[in-house]
């Protein structure tokens, strides 16, 4: 049985492009960029091409202002505790929102054990940060707001433009763990006014295990892999040449079928909103309609544990998710969903469903029928249920 992949969040496949050129590089046998004979020259020439097309991607005038990773985890260790370091004679407090991702989450809590002060701010029922929260919170020791651009529970967009103008005129730095958004939305790190961003390749159909932080120029941050300097001094260690080389493919297929792809995504998020609506009672939609991603539907089902229904969906060739696969084997229910005032027990029923470019308006049908199947089954030997409907009796 062919999976229907409705877990893009966790892990989107490969383009055919992407992995052709990667085969190509691995036969072409590349020898290390940093290496100064012809034989490294043609490397470094292929690392180049790769970082003016992720550039590309994100509005970079300068690619240099662009350092590979090893993903999107290391991208927001670098830049959350790289910049925490660097400035910490100007103050030691950081400022963040309550509904990041672990990497931020974690990063700032080693950096809270080595003195630094964190503020985390709470979201509204949308999850959204007020920016005037941040400007409220700001004190004269703050080096650093880490706020993420979207959510990888809810698909919630922050009004990172709106929190940038607020950074800039008291001079702090600005952070934005943008790994699911670049090459889904336009990203735009001008406009944006941030001075460091973070993203992975697998986000836009590249490989798992490269990614990007973007840092711009006259940023002070350290970097957080010491050795060689390789990366403009930013990041040290042999880059993953073959990775990036399909990094930058993916990149630059992102950038140019933007639109189609948004046209799409939004297509499918319209119908399986509709079909939620239309087919499973009970339920609570926790993606906003606006300002969140075109690929992404959170949604509770009350009565009912989100784990049992992701099984027997997967019983049904269905792959989707419950939260974030970084949290994954976590028996708590999640902040995010904690935080914009989900109740433990709806949280703990919720699935979080994101498509990609290769999933159809018939898969969309295919998942309504399999959910409503499987919704009716659980709930008729669940306990809340039962007791609900005898309430409303």
């Amino acid at each position: 049985m062919a999976i229907i992949n409705f877990d893009h969040i966790s892990s989107n496949p490969l383009l055919p492009e992407v992995k052709s050129a990667m085969i190509d590089a691995i036969n072409a046998d590349y020898h290390n960029p940093s290496s100064q004979h012809s034989a490294g020259e043609l490397a470094a020439a292929q690392l180049d091409k790769a970082r003016i097309a992720v550039a590309g991607l994100i509005n970079c005038a300068n690619p240099k202002e662009v350092v590979f990773t090893s993903g999107g985890t290391e991208a927001v260790n670098h830049a959350v505790k790289g910049a925490a370091l660097a400035n910490a004679k100007r103050g030691n407090h950081i400022i963040t929102s309550n509904v990041e991702h672990n990497a931020v989450i974690r990063s700032l809590k080693r950096l809270s054990s080595q003195g630094f002060k964190i503020t985390s701010l709470d979201v509204d029922h949308h999850g959204r940060i007020d920016p005037q929260a941040v400007a409220d919170a700001i004190t004269d020791e703050t080096i650093l707001v880490s706020i993420m651009h979207s959510n990888n529970e809810t698909g919630t967009i922050q009004p990172i433009e709106a929190i940038s103008g607020i950074t800039r005129e008291h001079n702090i730095l600005l952070h934005t763990d943008a790994v699911d958004s670049v090459g889904v939305v336009p990203m735009d790190v001008q406009k944006l006014g941030v001075n460091l961003m973070s993203f992975g390749a697998n986000t836009f159909y590249g490989p798992t295990g490269v990614g990007g932080l973007y840092i711009r120029r006259g940023t002070m941050i350290w970097p957080i892999l010491e050795g060689g300097v390789q990366e403009h001094n930013k990041r040290a260690g042999t880059e993953n040449l073959i990775g990036i080389i399909g990094m930058g493919v993916a990149a630059e297929t992102a950038r140019r079928k933007m639109d189609e792809r948004l046209t799409h995504l939004e297509n499918l998020k319209v119908k399986l909103l509709s079909g939620l609506s239309q087919t499973i009672e009970d339920i609570i939609i926790n993606t906003p309609a606006d300002a969140s991603l075109p690929n992404l539907v959170s949604v509770s089902v009350r009565y009912i544990e989100g784990e049992s229904v992701m099984l027997m969906l997967d019983d049904d060739g269905i792959a989707v998710a419950t939260r974030s696969a970084c949290a994954t084997g976590s028996l708590r229910a999640s902040h995010v969903l904690l935080s914009i005032g989900r109740s433990h027990a709806d949280a703990q029923g919720t699935l979080v469903v994101t498509y990609g470019i290769e999933n159809t308006e018939s898969d969309i049908d295919y998942f309504l029928a399999s959910l409503q199947k499987v919704v009716k089954t659980l709930r008729d030997i669940s306990p809340l249920y039962h007791k609900k409907e005898n309430a409303s009796d």
